[in-house]
Order: structure tokens, then C-alpha cells, then sequence
């Protein structure tokens, strides 16, 4: 990276501001402290390049753009930006990655069409792809590029590493659903994976999505001031997300599988950065593909988005098998974000530097714990050991040390900090005017405020600020100081998914929630392979309470094709279900074949027309399903997160229907 200075271009955001001469001296001291002068990664991140193609756009089908690595072309000008920590800089510019190129002969990736990478494993007589992107165009454009650099090869396989909409969603970009279908091209995939794979989104997913406008800066544009990368590549594109369902299931621990010519030996790591998830060893070619677990960066224990809290002591002792398992031999460390690693006493050096880092995590804040420390505390005390924080590898970007601190407690001990005052909290709402008037009301509150702020005292700023806007929601005086707050914060923190959450919650404050920012929606592919009874307990999750009140109705429904039936029964206002049995007194008895539920779940059906055709058998009293349709909610993704941003509150209660449009939640974290 480059010492020369500059200022960055004109902020985006009229009222934005530029980093204060106390960002400024962070940017200095980290600067100072951190091994910038290891350029290995760098040596790395090039090494094999063969070409890269002539346009930096991929077009979505529909006409929009899907992708545009090209935006992030001011990485690359040699010029340092005080508004970017230079660790994320630092790592934004090795994310650059774009074009083709070769791991080693036999196995290459193309970097930069996508939020990951996709690799092309070279076989007697095709390609074996692993992870297809997020989407079609993207995985497409890969294909054709590398075919058009290396020669025409068809496709004889597809690995899913694991059950993150980025490493499948692309797949029909690479392959034909009928060759998959009839055996020609093998699809394999971890043991859960098409359970995980959408069930891991269903249940919050419109709350996953709104909260990926912070972790992800959906809304951000690229720039100094704005979104600079995702720590393990530079964004998501945003094209059509598919699934075809695999033909190969991998069940066993460790799993020897020879295709196309290529041995691959399958490592279960179940329980680390995916419900589902493996890794993979090719000992013919002493290469070691990583999947998401060792990329460049220490990973989210806690994903910002929402999730469940992963298991860092889990995920370290993946890493260790690995590292005796494969470690000894392996000559090139590969993975689905980042770039690889070349040579043994490198690999093995990585590989032990994050199991440390992810093991010290669990036993270190544990420890902690232990000794009294709470969930409300441990985030400003634990500290990664010394020899690991000037090792680029075990740098926290995706993940932070500070929200994967508290995750650790969250996972073992829950988020009450046993302080009876905080068990049952006021709202923030109600407790905010109680805090304003004994500070004195909004002016005392505002020019202390101004004080800390211009002390680089952005934190404590924070605690006061934040009251005062909960109390005032249209207060835009003390939105706008607390938005210049979270923009310095945003513009300090070394984690892309720490800083975006700022730097979105300023822009929020300063201009309200834009209209039609909503991702699409996942699409036919996900409805189809949801499970039944999973989309049963989403309508379970849409019931309106209060409208369902003194409800009460049972129904039989029968899916004779796939030989499933449930009870469903509407009670104290509650909607409930249970696979494998019927009641003996319905009210309603629904026979309705899978692929035609779809439809419903669609919304290019409803009930009432595929009874009026015949396609559903109902007996009974069909009055109910409109009944059921009247209390189900349509969630709205532009939900108001901090107070005084949404313009006008939606009305939800228009057109009842059993489809919900599910936003495309992209768990790649």
C-alpha cells in the first residue's frame, strides 16, 4: 500500500463528514503497529494469474446489473484513505482478485464474479466445479471465461462446500437441471445440506434481511466514505438465486470419492461456519481445499445478519483434524473466499494460527466468564493473544473481536448478565425519556454531545445521543450528531461488517430509509425445495395474534405424492402443526400433490382456484382458508431499525395470502 496521502473524493452523502484529526491519529497508530511490511499475501493473492476478462459488469438477466467489480476501482489508484482503517484497506485491495487463475495445474479458480470464488477441477473429461456463486449470471460468465481461456470442457460435477446461498445459488448458470436429474452431471453435497440450505433463512429471514442492510451496507455505495469490501470479497451480486437439489449425499465423517479421474477425500465439518459443511483433500494433487473454514480472515462466531451462534471451539478442532489429517502432505491451500496458500511450512502455519485464534476465543472468553465477566463487559476486556494479533491471518474482518466475544457467552451462558436490573428491561422508548429529562432535556443532552464529540470521545457520545433520539424521533439535531458519531466509529473499525453497520445506521439517521431498496426475492427454487413442514411453521410465524383471537379450527392435509400428512390446527390464537398424523374430526380435509402447494406458496395460486379446478380434493367447511389468510401478516423488509427513519408505516394487512415474499438472505457469514 502506498504512504501517499489524499483526500478522499467528495462524500456522497451531503451531510457526511470527514475523518476527524482523532480517526486521523488511529489511522496513524495502527498504521505504525501492524506488520504492513509482510507482503506475503500479496505474493499469494497474484500468484497464477492467467488472464482477466475485458469488462468489470455482469447483467442480470432482467435486464439490471448483477455485478460490477469495477466500482471498486479507487482500491486500486496507490492512494491511502484516513476514512478506511488500513488494515481494511489492506485487505479490500487483496479482494480485489480478478480474472482466472491457476492454483496449480489441474485445479484453477476464477476471483472477483462474486462475493466467492469459484473453482474448476480438471478431470479426464470435464470440469468438477466447486461452489457456483451466488448467482446465475455470475457462475455463467465463469464458465464461459474459463472455457474460453482453457478450451471447451463440459461439466461433469458439482460440489456444494456448504449451505450458504454463495457457493450454490449460481448452479444453473453451470448445468442443466435435466442432466442432474437423469445422472450425467453428479451434484455432491454435505449430509443436511438441502435442510439447512433454506431452513437456515426461513424463520427471521425478512428480519436477516433487513439487518444485512447494516452488516452487508446494502445501501452503501462504493467509496472512501461508504462500502470498501466484505471481508471476504468485495460484495453479494444480485442476480437470480437457484438450487438444484443434489444427487450425492456425503454422510460419512471422511469420505474417499473419485470422479471424473480426481480422488477427493471428503471432510466432515459439520457445526463450524455452516450447519452443513465439508472440506475436501485432493492427495493426488497434495491440495487442500478449505471451504469457508480457513479464509482470510477469522470468521463471524456471531453473524451481524442474525444467526445462530456458532461453536469456535467446534470450528478449531475441524481446523486441527485437518491439520493432521491433510496438513503434513498438502503443498497448496485453496478455499472458497480469499486467495491460496503455497507451500507446507505456509499452510501448516496458517492452518495452526486459526485453530488458536478460533480455539482462544471459546476458552479465552470462557475463562473470563468464569472469573465474573459478563456479556456486557467481556467485548471491552477479552484480547486475542498477542502473537496471533500481528498475524494478517488471524485478523478478525468478517467476524470482530468485539461482537464475536459476547457471541461466546451468548452461546454457553445466554445474553442475561445476571443483574436482575437488566432481566426484564424497559424499552428503549420508555426508558429514554425518563434518562433525557435528568440529563437535563435534548439542549443539555446536545452540547454535552458536541463536548465528547469533539474530545474523539465517539462512544460515550453514543450513550447519551442515542437516549435523546430514542426520546425525540424527530429530533434530526441529535440525529444528525449521532450519525456523525457512528461515522467516525465506522470510518476506525478494522471489521468491513462492524463499519458498514456505522456507516448505514449514519446514513439512516441522516436521510430516513429509502423506498425499494428490497433484495429480490429468492425465487421458485427455494419454495420447491422447502420442506412442507417448515413452510407450515412460517405461517405459524405470520399469525396476527390479536386478529386470530378466538379462532379455532383443525384441518387434514394430505400430499398423497409424497406420502406426507399433517394436522393443522388454529387454537389460543395460535397456529400449530404435526407431520404424520390426522385428526378424526376435521373441520377441512385439503389433498392437494406437492408441486401443486408450490404454486399456493408461490402466490401463483391460491386455494380457492385450484379447488375451483379440481386439482385440490377439499371436504369440509373451505370458509376457513380464507379465515387463516385473513390473520397472516405480510412482512415488510423496510422495518424501521433506529427511531425516526421510516417516512410512513405500510399497511400489512392488504391483500391476505398465503405467500410470503421471502427476501434473498445470503448467508455467507
Amino acid at each position: 500500500m502506498s504512504s501517499e496521502k489524499t483526500s478522499s473524493p467528495k462524500h456522497f452523502d451531503p451531510k457526511g463528514k470527514e475523518p476527524s484529526r482523532f480517526t486521523i491519529s488511529k489511522w496513524e497508530e495502527l498504521k505504525s503497529n501492524l506488520p504492513f511490511e509482510d507482503k506475503q499475501d500479496f505474493e499469494e493473492q497474484k500468484k497464477g494469474f492467467i488472464a482477466a476478462p475485458d469488462f468489470k459488469q455482469i447483467m442480470a438477466e432482467d435486464g439490471h446489473v448483477a455485478w460490477d467489480m469495477g466500482r471498486y476501482d479507487f482500491l486500486l489508484d496507490g492512494k491511502d484513505f484516513y476514512s478506511i482503517n488500513p488494515s481494511v484497506q489492506r485487505q479490500a485491495i487483496l479482494n480485489m482478485n480478478y480474472g482466472l487463475y491457476e492454483v496449480l495445474p489441474g485445479i484453477y479458480q476464477i476471483r472477483g464474479f462474486d462475493l466467492a470464488n469459484i473453482s474448476f477441477i480438471k478431470g479426464d473429461t470435464g470440469w468438477i466445479i466447486f461452489d457456483p456463486l451466488t448467482c446465475k449470471e455470475t457462475a455463467a460468465a465463469a464458465l464461459k471465461f474459463i472455457n474460453e481461456q482453457l478450451g471447451e470442457r463440459p461439466v461433469v460435477a458439482v460440489v456444494y462446500s456448504h449451505s450458504h446461498g454463495d457457493h450454490f445459488g449460481g448452479v444453473r448458470g453451470v448445468v442443466d437441471e435435466a442432466d442432474v436429474v437423469n445422472g450425467k452431471i453428479k451434484i455432491i453435497a454435505p449430509e443436511g445440506f438441502m435442510e439447512h440450505a433454506i431452513a437456515e433463512n426461513v424463520y427471521a429471514g425478512t428480519a436477516m434481511s433487513r439487518r444485512m442492510f447494516y452488516q452487508y451496507g446494502v445501501l452503501l455505495p462504493a467509496d472512501p466514505h461508504g462500502h470498501v469490501d466484505q471481508s471476504i470479497g468485495k460484495n453479494t451480486s444480485s442476480g437470480n438465486l437457484g438450487l438444484i437439489e443434489p444427487n450425492m449425499i456425503i454422510t460419512k465423517d471422511i469420505d474417499t470419492l473419485t470422479v471424473d479421474g480426481v480422488k477427493m477425500v471428503f471432510q466432515s465439518t459439520h457445526g463450524t461456519e455452516a450447519p452443513a459443511e465439508m472440506n475436501t483433500y485432493f492427495p493426488d494433487m497434495k491440495a487442500f481445499w478449505a471451504a469457508e473454514n480457513i479464509t482470510g480472515t477469522i470468521h463471524n462466531i456471531y453473524t451481524l445478519r442474525g444467526a445462530l451462534v456458532r461453536d469456535a471451539l467446534e470450528w478449531s478442532k475441524k481446523i486441527n483434524e485437518a491439520l493432521y489429517l491433510f496438513g503434513p502432505d498438502t503443498q497448496v491451500m485453496f478455499a472458497s473466499h480469499s486467495w491460496p496458500r503455497f507451500g507446507n511450512q505456509r499452510i501448516q502455519e496458517v492452518m495452526k494460527g486459526q485453530r488458536d485464534t478460533y480455539a482462544n476465543l471459546n476458552n479465552g472468553v470462557l475463562f473470563l466468564a468464569n472469573k465474573g465477566v459478563t456479556i456486557n463487559e467481556v467485548h471491552n476486556i477479552y484480547q486475542v493473544p498477542q502473537s496471533l494479533q500481528n498475524q494478517w491471518y488471524a485478523r478478525s474482518y468478517h467476524g470482530s473481536v468485539e461482537h464475536n466475544s459476547r457471541a461466546v457467552i451468548n452461546r454457553y451462558l445466554g445474553y442475561w448478565d445476571c443483574n436482575p436490573a437488566t432481566l426484564i428491561p424497559l424499552s428503549p422508548a420508555e426508558s429514554a425519556p425518563l434518562y433525557v429529562e435528568m440529563m437535563g432535556g435534548a439542549n443539555s443532552i446536545i452540547k454535552k454531545g458536541k463536548e465528547l464529540f469533539d474530545q474523539g470521545k465517539y462512544l460515550y457520545a453514543v450513550e447519551i445521543l442515542n437516549k435523546l433520539v430514542y426520546a425525540e424521533p424527530k429530533n434530526q439535531i441529535a440525529k444528525d450528531l449521532l450519525a456523525d458519531c457512528y461515522e467516525q466509529i465506522g470510518y476506525q473499525k478494522e471489521s468491513p461488517s462492524v463499519r458498514n453497520s456505522f456507516l448505514a445506521g449514519a446514513y439512516e439517521l441522516r436521510n430516513g430509509i429509502p423506498q425499494g431498496a428490497s433484495p429480490k426475492g429468492t425465487g421458485p427454487d427455494m419454495i420447491k425445495a422447502m420442506g412442507v413442514n417448515l413452510w407450515l411453521d412460517f405461517l405459524g410465524i405470520r399469525v396476527d395474534s390479536k386478529k386470530a383471537e378466538g379462532m379455532h379450527f383443525v384441518i387434514n392435509l394430505i400430499l398423497p405424492d409424497i406420502n406426507e400428512k399433517y394436522i393443522v390446527e388454529m387454537s389460543n390464537a395460535t397456529l400449530t402443526n404435526i407431520q404424520g398424523f390426522q385428526s378424526p374430526n376435521p373441520d377441512l380435509t385439503l389433498t392437494v400433490n406437492r408441486n401443486d402447494l408450490s404454486l399456493i406458496m408461490m402466490g401463483v395460486k391460491s386455494f380457492d382456484d385450484l379447488i375451483a379446478s379440481g386439482i385440490v380434493q377439499a371436504k369440509g367447511d373451505t370458509k376457513i382458508i380464507s379465515q387463516l389468510a385473513s390473520v397472516l401478516d405480510q412482512f415488510e423488509i423496510g422495518f424501521e431499525i433506529l427511531p425516526g427513519t421510516i417516512s410512513k408505516q405500510t399497511d400489512q394487512s392488504k391483500n391476505p395470502s398465503f405467500k410470503q415474499d421471502q427476501p434473498a438472505v445470503i448467508g455467507a457469514d
